[in-house]
Parts: C-alpha cells; structure tokens; sequence
C-alpha cells in the first residue's frame, strides 16, 4: 500500500437506519439527522486534513452516501457534485434480507441467522453478498486511489476496509460499531476514528 490516507465516511442517518433496517442495496434518502451528520464530518475532515481541497473525493452512487458527499463538500467550500461515483463502494448486499430489520428475521429464517452468526465474514444471505465477496470489489476500488482520498461509504464497507487495510481481525470487522458522523482515518496499516 502507497502512503496515501484514506478519510473513510459513513452515510449520514437514514430512515431505515433508525428503524434498524437493512438497507444494502437500496436507495434510502439521508434523514434531517443524517443531513447534519454530513455537515459534522466536514469540519473534521477539515481538522484532520489540514487542507481538504488537494484531496481526492469519491463516494458509492447510492443516493445517502451521494448526498452525504455533497453536503460535505459544500460545507468546505467545494462543489458539491464535482466528485466521483464508483459503484464498487457500494454497500454490502443483503439479498432478499434488505428491508427487514434483525429481530424480524430471527424470527422468520432462524436457521439462516444462526449460520450467519457463527461465520459472518463468509455467510452469503439469500440473493445478496458476504463480507468476504464485498472486499473483493472493495478492494478494486481502492487500487484505483493513488492520492490522499474521502471515501464516503457504507458501514460494511467501512469494516472490510478497517479489516483489510488497519489489520482489524475478520470476527472483529463484522462486529465493529460503524459510527454516521465520523470520520476513519486509515493511514500507516492503522486507524483512528474522530468526530467534530
């Protein structure tokens, strides 16, 4: 890996965040909260940075992460559409999952919850994706960054991004809080998490 930092974001909050629904794959807009999440994470990439504007910038083209972009940039002074969309952030897909929330399948497919439970790097729900295949396309995506870089993302791809590149353990990576309003800074094979 080159020298380069990598700003991860998470989306701002969502309707279906709050009500604890998976969303993988679906376009779910930023809550009034999410848009002030997106406002917040500025002034810390700002901090952080010391100079956003020789950053690069590029977000998953899902709408949440798209708007928590170009809240962010707009908050920094920057045009706010004038970054890049590459769906290979997109976020983790659950498959006939998304839409449900945990509670909700534990009661209707126990069996498939159990066995995501005991390998959740490698368990792939019906239709959707597992962490192990999300880091693969994740992974291409980073390949392409060559420069200091905001990422703004999704929670899963923030853990196979703190997995793969800070060396946080697999078991960990699927059970790791991904904060809406933080910033991950990724540097040096490790990471710190900041907030305004």
């Amino acid at each position: 890996m080159s020298k380069r930092r990598i700003f991860l974001v998470r989306h701002g909050e969502t309707d279906w965040n709050l009500a604890g629904r998976l969303q993988g794959s679906h376009d779910i807009p930023l809550n009034d909260l999410g848009r002030e999440q997106a406002a917040q994470t500025a002034r810390v990439i700002e901090r952080l940075s010391g100079d956003p504007l020789p950053l690069g910038y590029v977000a998953s083209p899902l709408g949440r992460a798209a708007q928590t972009m170009a809240i962010l940039r707009s908050e920094l002074g920057l045009p706010p559409d004038s970054f890049r969309r590459d769906d290979r952030l997109k976020e983790v897909s659950f498959g006939r999952w998304e839409g449900s929330t945990w509670p909700d399948l534990r009661r209707r497919d126990p069996v498939s919850v159990a066995a995501r439970d005991a390998d959740p790097w490698n368990y792939v729900p019906p239709g959707g994706e597992s962490y192990a295949m999300l880091m693969a396309r994740v992974l291409a995506a980073i390949a392409d960054i060559a420069q200091d870089t905001v990422v703004v993302t999704h929670g899963g791809v923030v853990r196979v991004l703190l997995h793969a590149l800070a060396g946080m353990p697999e078991a960990q990576a699927t059970e790791q809080p991904v904060r809406q309003g933080a910033v991950y800074l990724v540097e040096n094979g490790a990471f710190e998490m900041a907030m305004a």
